[in-house]
């Protein structure tokens, strides 16, 4: 398996002979271009995990690509594909088996409305398993080895990232949902990571391809 982190909420994961792009949104520009893809995931209707203006032209670009999206997506992004993925349901890409598990995204507040979101977990004999759970920290499934964790949103706090990272129990991770930080905030997540949980942190962010391994 080969990972890179693509900006914010954009992952390509490469597994298999396989080429899976996770949310391609407005927050990021390095999954602009993209060619070869076979399949587009997305994980909910917010623009920084699937631009409106920018996806079409993805998904021209990529006409075998199989799309992949939380129910409501397609009411706010207009797509000539796209295949609903709800939770508790699984789809195969070849040898490669994602399920989509939550189903509503996290609370920004109560006083706006929520929205469905699903964190997906990708898996394939051999590899590690890997899990992206879009914008909810409230699902946590077993047998993860590498966390795509957000690392920053208005919806979340240190102290439930700690938490979710503990229940978890994934070796490896690396932080996503990271564009409304700099340098020092990202470091700062990083580092408490590090001290609170037994997570072993990568900084992706450099979007340099990275292949975990599990000991």
């Amino acid at each position: 398996m080969k990972i890179t982190h693509l900006g914010h909420a954009a992952v390509l994961v490469e597994v298999d002979g396989k080429r899976i792009l996770f949310d391609p949104g407005a927050f990021s520009d390095g999954w602009h271009g993209l060619t070869d893809l076979d399949a587009v995931l997305v994980t909910h209707q917010h623009p920084d995990h699937i631009d409106p203006e920018r996806v079409p032209g993805l998904l021209a670009d990529n006409p075998q690509a199989l799309v992949y999206v939380e129910p409501s997506v397609t009411e706010k992004v207009p797509l000539e594909r796209a295949e609903p993925l709800a939770a508790d349901t699984s789809i195969d890409l070849g040898s490669v088996h994602v399920d989509a598990v939550g189903g509503l995204h996290a609370v920004i507040h109560r006083d706006i409305p929520r929205v469905g979101n699903v964190g997906l977990v990708l898996s394939c004999e051999g590899e590690p398993t890997l899990f992206h759970p879009g914008d909810s920290l409230a699902t946590v499934p077993r047998g993860v080895d590498v966390l795509a964790l957000p690392a920053m949103g208005p919806w979340a706090a240190l102290k439930e990232h700690v938490d979710f990272v503990r229940e978890l129990g994934a070796p490896l991770g690396f932080p996503i949902h990271e564009a409304l930080l700099n340098e020092r905030g990202l470091g700062l997540i990083g580092t408490n990571i590090d001290k609170l949980t037994d997570l072993d942190w990568h900084d992706l962010t450099s979007g340099e391809p990275w292949t975990p391994a599990l000991d």
